[in-house]
């Protein structure tokens, strides 16, 4: 029993007293008590090594930031509909090399025949950015099926389907309407019923006006005067397949935990499949809502963030060592506190990671 307790105490010695001291000082610094905050997990072999919420999820309540609070993904929302997409291509309702007409018959036919929905899931569709086609006078926030109408009136695309990287929220949010479409039901409803459900995220949601986000954190920002001002949503913030999902670090644990069990699909494998080239880049590609690179051991290694006007989100993971680090935060713009923890963890032989995630961030910018 001496032995037991001494070995507990060692193991707490090496990361407590250590390493959870140092991320402990931090994320206290970055994220003071009384303002916008961030939550963390690191997970290795499995184990969950330190999980702990820091600052407010609501200036305006005081509400205090943990494990169970929601945050926005952002562009982390991509893997959720990457994997809706996988589930129906498992079911064989669709195809990866199904082009665009057969989902929005009205595309101009030089665009839509190029098209496929691994072009999509890619980031090498070429098709145009939503956000270089917004109305000058927009006021009201745009959905899904408003990039639909602005990309039908184009008749050509940035490069040939397939030929370059360029990441793209417009072929996410075609990929949420082809889960609409072949699935029958609406997207929330299909990806609550086939992902979140299943795997026990009772608490995750899909951003729908007017409907509740329990346990949310609120989005800020700083202004030029470096003060923290209100910043929850913008006009593109009601667009679903791109970026909507809310989960909290206790949901998205279950998430990793699927995703390194192959318990919806063999990730790995369809990664091998779909997987595009990033030129420019360490061996990076993308796929299926995923950063992706193998290391000199063949262990795969994931990672994404999400950005938005209140909101910046790390998630890092690599399945064969059991290693995943999570952090979410409500204030835009700050990845700094990340590339901080970062240093740390691999000073303390933690971080196995081999991945330049300040690339592939300056990729989704």
């Amino acid at each position: 029993m001496r032995k037991i307790i001494f070995l507990l105490f060692t193991a707490n010695l090496c990361f407590g007293q250590i390493s959870i001291t140092e991320i402990d000082a931090e994320m206290q610094k970055h994220f003071p008590e009384n303002q916008p905050g961030g939550a963390l997990v690191i997970i290795k072999k499995g184990n969950v090594l330190y999980k702990k919420g820091f600052g407010l999820a609501s200036l305006t309540t005081g509400e205090k930031i943990n494990a169970s609070t929601n945050f926005r993904m952002a562009s982390v929302s991509k893997q959720f509909t990457a994997m809706c997409i996988l589930l129906l291509e498992k079911k064989k309702q669709l195809s990866f090399d199904d082009n665009l007409l057969k989902f929005f018959p009205d595309f101009n036919r030089k665009v839509g025949s190029k098209v496929k929905i691994k072009h999509l899931l890619t980031h090498s569709s070429g098709i145009w950015a939503y956000e270089d086609l917004l109305p000058e006078n927009l006021k009201n926030q745009i959905l899904d099926e408003d990039v639909l109408k602005f990309l039908l009136k184009k008749d050509s695309t940035y490069f040939i389907p397939g030929t370059k990287f360029q990441y793209s929220n417009s072929g996410f949010c075609l990929l949420e309407q082809i889960v609409r479409k072949v699935s029958g039901i609406p997207y929330a409803s299909f990806i609550r019923q086939n992902i979140f459900a299943p795997l026990g995220m009772s608490n995750t949601r899909i951003f729908e006006e007017g409907k509740l986000i329990p346990d949310r954190a609120f989005g800020y920002a700083r202004n030029d005067k470096n003060e923290i001002i209100p910043s929850d949503q913008s006009l593109t913030s009601a667009t679903k397949g791109d970026g909507c999902v809310y989960t909290s670090l206790n949901d998205y644990q279950k998430w990793y935990e699927a995703l390194v069990s192959d318990k919806l699909v063999d990730l790995k494998a369809e990664l091998k499949k779909i997987g595009f080239s990033i030129t420019g880049t360490n061996n990076s590609f993308y796929g299926l809502g995923w950063f992706f690179r193998t290391d000199a051991d063949k262990n795969l290694e994931l990672n994404h963030t999400g950005s938005t006007c209140g909101f910046s989100n790390v998630v890092q993971i690599i399945p064969s060592k059991g290693y995943m680090i999570a952090l979410f935060s409500n204030i835009a713009n700050d990845h700094e506190v990340y590339f901080q923890l970062e240093k740390i963890l691999k000073k303390q032989g933690v971080d196995p990671s081999h991945s330049d995630l300040k690339s592939m961030l300056n990729l989704t910018n």
